[in-house]
């Protein structure tokens, strides 16, 4: 599945649009991440187990938006975006969202 934040891909023709293909995920903070990065904020510097935590759920977001998709039957997804939205205290929404097309 080619992806592209773009509304193209270089060298190839979009021949149909399918639709929307969307992919999320919603991540709670847990207790031992919340110990460990209190403590770096103290101290100031880059909370890495949040880092890690929002990366692996983008990452789960995109397999799923790439699932979608091919369930619609696209070959590639273009104008591929990310949003959060907070579900609750501690939980947040990740959302990677983008059109599926077919290509020539």
């Amino acid at each position: 599945m080619i992806i592209s934040s773009t509304d193209f891909i270089p060298g190839r023709e979009i021949t149909e649009v399918l639709e929307i293909a969307r992919g999320s995920t919603v991540r709670a903070r847990n207790i031992g991440r919340d110990i460990a990065a209190v403590m770096r904020s103290i101290v100031g510097g880059e909370i890495e187990e949040y880092t890690k935590l929002m990366a692996q759920a983008r990452e789960q977001a995109i397999d799923r938006m790439i699932a979608d998709a091919e369930i619609l039957g696209a070959d590639a997804i273009i104008n591929v975006r990310f949003t959060t939205a907070t579900v609750l205290q501690g939980a947040s929404e990740i959302l990677a969202y983008g059109t599926a097309v077919k290509l020539k």
